[in-house]
């Protein structure tokens, strides 16, 4: 016990917390945008798809019942994503001297800086979106059950697509050097393919973003209505 307290108090447990909830995070945000997609099958598909969700395991579980524990596991990793994130930030301003050290890669180093700010916008957008297309109050016509409505309705705003857009490139940064990192906490580092860890990192981070943005621009030029 004392071990495992011991490396949990350690830099590197942190950074393997870290490693750990940001992979379980962004399984979340692959499906997540996977789902979004399928609002171009129209809106009984995607209205379908929001009742599978709602229902998944019933009768053997009420409704809504696994749906809670996802949000509630989902929530924990965010707190302990977060929490992690924070110690580090903590430890790393104490100890000062290593903010000296020279930045090879001032593209990648970007990318790093913006993780801060970026996890905030990210989870300021996170309340957001919750209130504008999951409970309502942020919505200005929501109806319950009608998702596919909720979700035009609710991008028909220019202001609304806008701040989505940034919040995704946000999040977009975020994945690049999240995943960088994360591969790398988790031993798949390398120097014969750290090349590829980047270029791969860059890549999800693209796939998610323009996967993220194409549904609620695709709204509001009214290609989806």
């Amino acid at each position: 016990m004392s071990r495992t307290a011991s490396l949990y108090h350690s830099t590197v447990g942190k950074k393997v917390l870290m490693a750990v909830t940001g992979l379980i995070l962004f399984l979340f945000v692959i499906g997540h945008m996977l789902g979004n997609l399928k609002v171009f099958e129209g809106p009984e598909s995607f209205n379908q798809y929001a009742e599978f969700l709602r229902t998944m395991g019933y009768p053997l579980i009420p409704r809504y019942g696994l749906i809670w524990v996802g949000r509630i596991f989902l929530l924990a990793a965010v707190g302990v994503h977060v929490y992690s994130a924070w110690q580090l930030w903590v430890r790393s301003r104490l100890a000062r001297a290593e903010g000296y050290r020279k930045v090879k890669d001032l593209s990648f180093s970007y990318a790093s800086r913006t993780m801060r700010w970026g996890g905030v916008l990210i989870l300021l957008f996170v309340v957001y979106h919750i209130l504008h297309l999951t409970t309502g109050q942020a919505h200005p016509d929501f109806v319950p059950g009608d998702v596919y409505r909720n979700f035009i309705v609710g991008f028909s705003n220019p202001l609304v697509v806008g701040f989505y857009v940034v919040a995704q490139v946000a999040l977009g940064l975020h994945l690049y050097h999240g995943v960088w990192s994360m591969t790398q906490t988790l031993g798949a580092s390398h120097p014969k393919y750290d090349r590829w860890r980047r270029s791969t990192s860059g890549a999800l981070a693209i796939v998610v973003v323009v996967g993220f943005v194409i549904p609620p621009v695709a709204v509001l030029l009214g290609l989806l209505s």
